[in-house]
């Protein structure tokens, strides 16, 4: 099988980049990320892309070929600039398009030019790292404006392109994982609160979310499953 990581310099992509090339059933690994990736092997090959430049993208998917697992490994919540609102009277422009420009339309691109890759004739994956708090029905605390509302827009992405690749791949898979708490530079400025036992390696978050992918359905394709395998709620 081949298999695409998006973000492979990430945390959590780098942790699927190494897992997948120590994995017997993958015999060719391709790690997109706009940083360099700085693991993988001898079946891994890496190419820059920006999630911002569609270009970017297009040109990489030219050269990828048949795929059949790809995982988008990206997500913003916070930088230099950014931080998650609290209160609505910190909402700004600016700062919700750099979150739905990451973490919804990147990966709708990607879908755009990679989705057409997958095999007809076989099961396929196509998943993207979602988030607990892009449920509507879960949301009980309020604040982080920005990145919930993206990552609830991904989630209605996935839904809407489960349906078209029934139609084009029915054995092909689309769906939305929440890892929980990872230790990576998104979740650290708010770990404080998280009890030890909640806080996850990447290597072990990167393992479990592929025993989730492993258990997958064409029945399951739309939705979003937590790192227990459960149904994130809409």
């Amino acid at each position: 099988m081949r298999a695409l990581v998006v973000g492979g310099s990430g945390g959590l992509g780098a942790a699927f980049v190494s897992l997948l090339t120590t994995d017997s059933r993958f015999n060719h690994v391709t790690a997109w990320s706009r940083s360099a990736v700085s693991v993988g092997g001898d079946k891994t090959c890496t190419r820059p892309i920006d999630l911002r430049d569609e270009a970017t993208i297009a040109v990489a998917s030219q050269e990828l070929g048949a795929v059949d697992v790809v995982l988008i490994a990206t997500g913003l919540l916070h930088d230099n600039d950014m931080k998650p609102e609290k209160t609505w009277r910190s909402l700004e422009p600016a700062t919700m398009m750099r979150a739905f420009e990451i973490n919804a339309i990147g990966p709708a691109l990607i879908a755009k030019h990679v989705l057409p890759l997958l095999p007809r004739d076989r099961r396929a994956v196509f998943a993207a790292l979602s988030a607990r708090v892009g449920s509507i029905g879960d949301n009980r605390l309020g604040g982080w404006y920005s990145y919930r509302a993206s990552k609830a827009a991904l989630n209605q992405i996935i839904r809407t392109l489960s349906v078209e690749l029934a139609v084009r791949h029915p054995l092909a898979i689309c769906v939305g994982l929440h890892p929980g708490t990872v230790d990576t530079g998104l979740s650290k400025p708010f770990q404080a609160g998280v009890p030890e036992d909640k806080l996850t390696t990447p290597a072990i978050a990167a393992a479990r979310l592929m025993d989730v992918i492993a258990r997958l359905t064409p029945q399951d394709s739309g939705k979003v499953f937590d790192w227990q395998g459960n149904v994130v709620p809409e």
